[in-house]
This record gives structure tokens, sequence and C-alpha cells, in this order.
């Protein structure tokens, strides 16, 4: 399980990343904060995938 707190420690540090674009940017649709939302998208799924794994 030691990777699922590697992950989750990584999508505690990109959700913080996201809310520092948010609150820099104009928009939520300006391209950086698009591109971090997706990125956290990405690990917020390898992670409940890590997760279903361990589950069965």
């Amino acid at each position: 399980m030691g990777n699922a707190k590697n992950i989750n420690k990584k999508i505690c540090e990109m959700r913080q990343s996201l809310q520092d674009l948010i609150n820099e940017k104009p928009s939520l649709i300006d391209p950086e904060v698009v591109t971090a939302s997706q990125e956290l998208d990405e690990a917020l799924n390898e992670y409940n995938n890590l997760l279903n794994k361990v589950d069965k």
C-alpha cells in the first residue's frame, strides 16, 4: 500500500497547485488550469484503480 500513499501525497500536492492556479488565472478555461485539472484527474483515476485492485 506504499504506492497508494505516494499517489495520495502526489494528489494532495496537485490539488494545491490547481487551487493556486485557479486563484491566479482569470478564467477556469485557462489552458494551464485545464491541463492541471486533467493531470489531477489522471492521478485520481490511477489511485482509484490501485484501490480497486487491492479490494479484489
